[in-house]
């Protein structure tokens, strides 16, 4: 007997869910891992470059680029 759709997609978005849980969260006033993403121009760019400026804030627009 196969998996209906509904059900291929619930475990799925549990599945997620559960990966995600598990991920270690930063606790307030923790120091984020460095790590590097690329800049609106394409080329990398490291957060404890952006640091060693100043404050940074990270935000998103999940939904941005989306048909929403």
């Amino acid at each position: 007997m196969k998996p209906s759709r509904t059900a291929a997609a619930l475990l799925a978005v549990l599945a997620s869910v559960l990966l995600v849980g598990a991920a270690n969260a930063l606790e307030v006033g923790q120091k984020a891992p460095d790590f590097t993403l690329n800049g609106t121009d394409g080329k990398p760019v490291k957060l404890s470059d952006l640091t060693a400026k100043g404050p940074v804030v990270l935000y998103t627009f999940i939904a941005a680029f989306t048909g929403t």
